[in-house]
């Protein structure tokens, strides 16, 4: 037997630690040399006697690989195969047998060993199927790294492009289930009041249906996230995280905190229930930078729906100021806004499209705050009120102006009242030149503003205002839009009365 000397430390798959080796065989005189020369080559050997007394070894730490004789008393080399599948997936098997059990050795490699050697051995022999064994965990390790890289570049992505709250929350479950292959992912944000609440809660497909996976404590997780920089843990250690157990084995688990510069507003937690999948320190960090684009995105999320609501706020408080200028306009902006969202869902126009039209119809007559005279006085107004009238869409428009994030909405004020034929204004424009939500406003403004009364007239019958509308199909509304509100409405109709709404008679 020969041993090569001056020989380099191997490079650890693990970059923080030596590759580690577990030897296991009966002859104490094999294991020794083994133990002995590996160490020489610069690898941490540990022992084992037989395949019970390497599970228990393998249950207490991480090994890289394993060498283990063919036959042992209590448990062999096969048996011992199938539990470091279970017990370590990671580590490779290396199998020692003799001349006439080279069959089983290879019947073996079927079973998942990485390589066998031949008794009696040569120690060159060996060390050089041990190297190519840590070259090829060295090399696994750095592609899942560069994989790693990859996927967390796509996820950060993605969390970062998203405004909506629940989207967050969304893109970072399906991330952990695909890019991490966990089985159970769940986020818990802050309720208020110091309290926790479960925000997301998805399980892997592959789990058995109505299995029940438990329900986690909020407050154990946080006492230890709270108490240490990570939370990691393996087999039934983990259970004592559970306020209801599991009804599966749990294999491991790992939580991080959501921190918001130094507060913590909740926390992402993962389970895995699959035997051969243990989460380790690297999946754990990746599952901490995963954690910290997500603070960031649902506190961005947060403050955008902040923001969102005082949008919403802003819209329906100046809606209301043109609705307090006159007992007759009373509701006139609320009622349009619904006529032309139920317009925009019929042409199938996309949520966020037909929410433009909702908001730019309660704006519509913003610009009568700069007409001051009495537009709704008894009998038709003089030509020169008329001409002041008409100026709202332009006061409309120079109103919202100002405020940008109010812009997308000046379409729909601005043009409201330009006509299909171009005999509108303020800008006669004609046909499709008129923007889209201009044109359903228009439909919906005019049957509004028929069948509701006026300090001129009474309302009209809705018949009469159906009729009006189709009369005026291709002049003064755009002929598919007057043709789909007239088609839609009794329909509409007919639902409101059905819930005991008033609609118009």
């Amino acid at each position: 037997m020969q041993h090569r000397s001056g020989t380099l430390p191997p490079v650890s798959a693990h970059t923080e630690e030596r590759p580690r080796i577990l030897v296991v065989d009966d002859e104490k005189v094999i294991r020794d040399m083994l133990a002995d020369f590996l160490g020489m080559e610069g690898y941490e050997v540990r022992t084992a006697e037989d395949g019970e007394a390497a599970v228990n070894e393998l249950e207490r730490g991480h090994y890289d690989l394993v060498i283990s004789d063919l036959k042992m008393p209590r448990m062999g080399g096969i048996a011992l195969l199938d539990e470091v599948a279970k017990t370590s997936p990671s580590a490779l098997t290396v199998i020692m047998t003799g001349f006439g059990t080279v069959e089983t050795a290879i019947d073996a490699m079927k079973r998942g060993a990485y390589d066998y050697v031949l008794k009696p051995f040569k120690l060159d022999e060996v060390i050089h199927v041990v190297q190519r064994g840590i070259e090829k965990k060295r090399m696994q390790a750095e592609n899942l790294r560069l994989r790693e890289a990859l996927s967390l570049y796509k996820v950060s992505e993605a969390i970062a492009a998203s405004l909506s709250l629940d989207q967050v929350l969304e893109t970072v479950a399906d991330s952990c289930l695909n890019e991490m292959k966990v089985d159970l992912v769940s986020t818990w944000l802050d309720g208020g009041e110091g309290s926790l609440v479960e925000r997301q809660h998805l399980r892997a497909s592959t789990l058995p249906e109505g299995s029940a996976v438990g329900k986690l404590s909020s407050a154990a997780i946080l006492e230890h996230l709270r108490a240490e920089a990570s939370l990691l843990e393996q087999g039934a250690r983990g259970l004592r995280l559970f306020e209801e157990a599991p009804d599966l084995a749990l294999s491991s688990l790992t939580a991080v905190p959501l921190r918001v510069k130094s507060r913590v507003v909740g926390f992402i937690a993962v389970a895995s229930f699959t035997a051969s999948k243990r989460f380790d320190e690297g999946q754990r960090k990746l599952l901490s930078i995963i954690g910290s684009r997500a603070a960031a995105a649902i506190e961005n999320a947060r403050l955008y729906e902040d923001l969102q609501a005082t949008f919403q706020q802003t819209i329906e408080g100046l809606a209301k100021a043109i609705d307090k200028m006159d007992r007759y306009t009373a509701g006139h902006s609320d009622r349009v806004a619904v006529y032309a969202v139920m317009l925009a869902k019929q042409l199938g126009m996309p949520p966020h499209e037909v929410e433009i039209v909702r908001q730019s119809a309660l704006m519509h007559d913003i610009g009568k705050i700069g007409c001051v005279l009495n537009l709704n006085k008894p009998g038709k107004l003089t030509n020169d009120e008329y001409e002041v009238f008409k100026r709202h869409p332009i006061y409309g428009r120079d109103i919202l102006d100002p405020i940008k994030f109010l812009h997308p909405l000046i379409p729909g004020v601005h043009l409201h009242h330009e006509r299909w034929d171009g005999r509108g204004y303020p800008l006669r424009m004609r046909g499709n030149e008129i923007p889209l939500i201009a044109r359903i406003i228009a439909v919906a403004d005019t049957y509004d503003a028929m069948t509701s009364d006026r300090s001129y007239r009474r309302a009209l019958p809705h018949e009469v205002a159906i009729a009006e509308i189709e009369r005026c199909s291709g002049s003064q509304f755009d002929p598919d839009l007057s043709g789909s509100f007239t088609g839609f409405i009794e329909e509409w109709r007919e639902d409101q009365r059905s819930q005991g709404r008033k609609v118009p008679e």
